[in-house]
């Protein structure tokens, strides 16, 4: 993983899986809960067994930021098919979403996403951490710190700590918010998928934050919001337009 200890060559062996199902989730602690009225009226029209694929149809038709990620897993030899890497599938606790690395599948919790805004953040989460193993040698379980630098990663290039989604949990401030936010949603989510202590996961952070926090792929810039997502989706288009001509 760029940005992580032992970075470089193919991903990890099907042995080690970041998410274990029924057991253990990673990823994705659910937000607080907010969106729009009228998408959680119209979800009530649907069972959990059809609303979920819905909701995922729409994300991987619309969303900037999984068009980005989306476009660069097949630019890195690794496309995503709908119905080979997602599941929908109820989950224990209140976890909204995994990486199953064993599986190469994202998990998407269907008893604990509340609507689409809530979809789309749980899928560019699991869709950064499926880059990841894509690109880089991740050592999911034997290095907490590959661990803590997915996560970094996927906390500040998903949205998650975006201003509306720190407003509505009432945490925000001006200076360098955002990368407090991101250390504080990464040690939680290892938390949540390890059995180690607040103290050691946020160590683990710590020791690989710079790196990893300035590892910006593959969107080049932090993509506070869908628009920024846009440009970043538009640049990385023309990416290979530019190679070509030089």
């Amino acid at each position: 993983m760029a940005g992580a200890p032992g970075g470089g060559g193919p991903g990890p062996a099907a042995g080690e899986p970041l998410l274990q199902r029924r057991d253990s989730g990673q990823g994705s602690p659910q937000p607080p809960a907010h969106g729009k009225p009228q998408e959680a009226f119209l979800s009530g029209f649907f069972t959990q067994d059809q609303s979920c694929p819905l909701m995922l149809q729409k994300t991987l038709e619309t969303n900037p930021y999984v068009k980005v990620l989306l476009d660069a897993m097949k630019h890195s030899g690794c496309p995503v098919n709908k119905g080979r890497h997602f599941s929908c599938e109820d989950c224990d606790g209140n976890v909204s979403g995994g990486f199953d690395a064993s599986a190469s599948q994202i998990v998407l919790c269907q008893n604990n996403i509340r609507n689409q805004a809530h979809m789309s953040r749980v899928v560019t989460h699991e869709l950064i951490h499926a880059f990841d193993h894509c690109r880089a040698h991740v050592h999911w379980f034997s290095d907490v710190r590959h661990l803590a630098c997915s996560e970094i990663r996927a906390a500040s290039l998903s949205g998650d700590c975006s201003l509306l989604n720190e407003i509505f949990r009432l945490r925000f401030g001006l200076r360098r918010h955002h990368q407090i936010c991101v250390r504080d949603r990464a040690a939680l989510s290892i938390v949540a998928v390890r059995n180690i202590s607040r103290e050691e996961a946020q160590k683990a952070v710590d020791d690989v934050f710079e790196s990893c926090f300035n590892d910006r792929e593959p969107f080049g810039r932090i993509p506070h919001t869908k628009m920024y997502a846009r440009y970043a989706h538009r640049d990385f288009q023309n990416r290979d337009r530019y190679y070509s001509n030089i």
